[in-house]
């Protein structure tokens, strides 16, 4: 990519989309073009194909989706399905037509089996049922992954997937109804403290084993395999270690500063057991993760507390 192509960042104020903005911006790209939900609503076919007809970006980094964890998973699995396959298909069909230069498109490392073999390699995409918890977003993302292959197949467009592990950071969504485990945790146990509550409870046994990577290392890595990367094969992108929810949650309660005690409830879900991604491949390309879990929290604790409604 060159400083004054046209990059589309779909999804600019999310916690991936936003990443990507700092990092072409401290790159010195200047011709990024961002929509919010109300200037283009990319559930619309013919909105979305009015803006690529205008704006005809060189290249296209597909970050928008609709995301939860699995309480909001649960509660709108139609929402996850329709909305997400809807602005996949909009945005990767009309990337071909306009000729946009190269796509990234972002999928998630659910795509893989719930009893997956650990940890997950690209190869095991579609060798085993689904966590039924995220089953209607996991589908989608397939389904983008697979339009994205079709079209190289067909088309000869040069559309990639990536899958990236857990992700937390700046602009993450801190709302406990539809968060991720890590923010949802990282509030809770805020207003624990903020409240002086003796306990914190948490969803499930605290057994499972989950994958974080710091969201501006996920930037970088994006950014690395838009510049270096063609194949139509997915790749994995994580920091190829896990930790215990248990341990992620006194992690957390560790860099707040919180006295009380974590308990759980484990009439509550768990999920998948454990969700690693084997990053190797991404590895030998030459890209790894350089922000620990701990710094990566206490940087985003710090965001959170600057930015508190």
């Amino acid at each position: 990519m060159d400083k004054n192509d046209k990059i589309y960042i779909a999804g600019h104020r999310g916690l991936v989309g936003s990443a990507i903005v700092r990092k072409l911006e401290a790159e010195g790209f200047t011709n990024i073009i961002k929509r919010t939900r109300k200037e283009l609503d990319l559930v619309n076919q013919a909105a979305v194909t009015e803006f690529f007809a205008t704006e005809k970006p060189d290249y296209v980094f597909l970050a928008a989706a609709k995301v939860g964890g699995i309480n909001a998973n649960d509660i709108y699995p139609g929402d996850f399905i329709y909305q997400n396959l809807q602005i996949q298909n909009n945005i990767i069909s009309n990337a071909k037509e306009v000729g946009v230069k190269k796509l990234l498109f972002l999928g998630s490392s659910c795509i893989y089996p719930k009893l997956s073999k650990q940890p997950m390699k690209e190869e095991y995409l579609l060798t085993g049922t689904l966590e039924p918890t995220n089953e209607p977003y996991a589908i989608a993302k397939i389904a983008g992954i697979k339009m994205c292959q079709s079209y190289n197949k067909q088309y000869g467009t040069n559309f990639i997937s990536v899958m990236p592990t857990n992700l937390f950071g700046f602009n993450d969504n801190f709302d406990l109804e539809k968060s991720h485990v890590l923010p949802a945790l990282l509030r809770k146990i805020y207003e624990a403290k903020k409240n002086n509550q003796s306990t914190v409870t948490v969803w499930g046994t605290g057994k499972p084993r989950r994958e974080f990577l710091f969201v501006d290392d996920l930037a970088d890595a994006v950014y690395f395999l838009m510049q270096n990367y063609d194949e139509d094969e997915i790749v994995n992108i994580g920091t190829g270690e896990d930790i215990m929810i248990s341990e992620l949650a006194e992690l957390i309660k560790k860099v707040i500063g919180f006295e009380g005690e974590i308990v759980y409830d484990a009439s509550k879900p768990d999920g998948t057991p454990r969700k690693l991604l084997d990053v190797s491949k991404l590895n030998g390309l030459g890209w790894k993760a350089d922000t620990s879990l701990e710094d990566g929290i206490r940087k985003t604790f710090e965001w959170f507390q600057a930015n508190l409604p």
